[in-house]
């Protein structure tokens, strides 16, 4: 069944019409991510550039320590909360207390002794005292050699954060490099790091995208196979960092900044907070009929 809030999930994601969504979701059985494709194979939505959209509130923060860095995302209800001073405090006691235990999932996070207690109860007691659900959402800890720097950024005090791990010695280029994963929302370092899957999948897009452009159907096999490596190309070069243009000079690649200054980046990470969340829709106005009702 096609509900509405899947087409209006679809919509949000897409910018398509309500129609053309609830057209698409119809054709690929309510898969939202088949729905995508079948927008941009009918050329009806270019691409999914808001699949990623912003949900739930919170912040993330990054913490370095020495050969170390960490990168948490701590969730709140709303905005307001995340400006509170408790929860700041949180979470930067999260980092500093997940960075050296050796937790790789959430739920031995929380298991984690802290203030004699567990990290469990200092959220739980959050929770209590603000008056809205703390989550802790996700982390993740980096390491690098004594050969390596690490390149940090948080973007509006924390709603995206960045961690780049590079070889090399020249922090303020790790930084830009950061940044630039900030900014630009590269998926992976190089071609070299991206999965066959994932260039067989935008291959297939495109093969769509093709079959559905009555200016190329009598186009010889041999020029629709190099306008499909052309097009595929392209999108796979916009999620990889070195192939990407340098965001502080946009007449170089990353690539070749990194080449000039002798660097080279291993491995990147980036949170942006609500990322793939559902926020909770109020109606201010009854909100504050609620209240005056108390």
């Amino acid at each position: 069944m096609i509900t509405a809030a899947l087409v209006k999930e679809l919509r949000e994601k897409t910018g398509a019409g309500m129609m053309d969504c609830k057209k698409a979701l119809t054709e690929t059985d309510g898969d939202i991510a088949k729905a995508i494709d079948w927008l941009r194979q009918k050329g009806i939505s270019k691409a999914a550039k808001k699949a990623d959209r912003i949900a739930a509130e919170g912040l993330s923060k990054v913490v370095i320590d020495g050969n170390k860095a960490i990168v948490v995302e701590i969730n709140s209800e709303t905005d307001f909360v995340a400006k509170n001073e408790q929860f700041l405090e949180l979470l930067d006691k999260t980092c500093k207390t997940l960075i050296n235990a050796n937790a790789t999932s959430v739920e031995e996070a929380l298991t984690v002794a802290v203030d004699g207690g567990t990290l469990n109860d200092l959220f739980v007691n959050a929770t209590a005292t603000i008056g809205e659900k703390i989550t802790l959402r996700r982390f993740e800890v980096l390491t690098k050699t004594d050969d390596q720097v690490f390149g940090a950024y948080m973007h509006m005090g924390g709603k995206i954060s960045a961690v780049v791990v590079a070889n090399g010695a020249k922090a303020d280029v790790a930084k830009d490099m950061a940044m630039q994963v900030a900014s630009m929302n590269p998926q992976y370092v190089s071609r070299a790091n991206m999965p066959a899957e994932v260039v067989e999948h935008e291959t297939n897009v495109q093969k769509e995208i093709l079959k559905n452009d009555p200016k190329l159907a009598s186009k010889p096999e041999k020029v629709l196979a190099g306008i499909i490596e052309g097009r595929v190309s392209k999108t796979l070069q916009e999620m990889c960092l070195v192939d990407q243009l340098f965001f502080k000079n946009q007449d170089i690649k990353c690539g070749q900044y990194l080449k000039e200054n002798g660097m080279e980046v291993v491995s990147f990470v980036k949170y942006t907070v609500g990322e793939g969340l559902e926020k909770r829709e109020e109606n201010f106005a009854e909100e504050v009929a609620k209240q005056m009702a108390k």
